[in-house]
């Protein structure tokens, strides 16, 4: 399984470890992904996804699975969010 966040494309990013004596070795930060069950208002189902905490407050935020997808660019999107995506908009 990938670290990346299905909904916003969000990934691990690499910087350095940094001691106290300035000694730097390289790290990966990851990001903090979830595997959560998002439903779909208008589809009358839900969907498991595994999103970052970032993304599944911007969820909330926006109202939900249907008015996130509405307004999110299709680049960052997974392909099973695409699919989600184009079954919202035939329905």
């Amino acid at each position: 399984m990938s670290r990346v966040c299905e909904l916003t494309g969000k990934g691990p990013m690499s910087g350095n470890n940094v001691s106290h004596a300035n000694n730097k070795t390289r790290r990966r930060f990851l990001p903090n992904l979830n595997e959560v069950s998002l439903a779909s208002d208008k589809l009358g189902r839900s969907f498991s996804l595994r999103i970052s905490a970032a993304a599944l407050r911007s969820v909330d935020h926006r109202g939900g699975l249907d008015a996130y997808l509405a307004k999110a660019k299709d680049a960052e999107l997974s392909d099973r969010a695409l699919k989600i995506k184009r079954e919202l908009a035939k329905a």
